[in-house]
């Protein structure tokens, strides 16, 4: 065994992993949320409003939770049911 080293132990697990940075999903989440605004009035139906809203809110969704350190996926899931729910009530009559 090497001097210093501990029964059991690798060198390699006392190393420290780098920090994250969270600039990245931070940008993600600022280019879904313009790509959101800008989609906003798109559709005059109930239908269409309801796929609008439910892509814009599945993006958002995913978005704020890579930011937050959730899931990706359940964050989707969840955004774009309130989207198109969001989006089909909302739709001009």
């Amino acid at each position: 065994m090497r001097r210093g080293a501990v029964a059991g132990r690798s060198a390699a697990a006392g190393r420290t992993r780098p920090k994250a940075t969270i600039m990245g999903p931070l940008l993600a989440a600022v280019v879904l949320a313009g790509a959101a605004v800008s989609l906003g009035g798109c559709g005059d139906d109930p239908g269409t409003r309801a796929v609008t809203g439910g892509l814009m809110g599945a993006g958002a969704g995913a978005g704020i939770a890579a930011v937050t350190g959730g899931r990706p996926a359940t964050g989707a899931l969840i955004g774009g049911g309130v989207g198109a729910v969001g989006g089909a009530v909302t739709a001009p009559r």
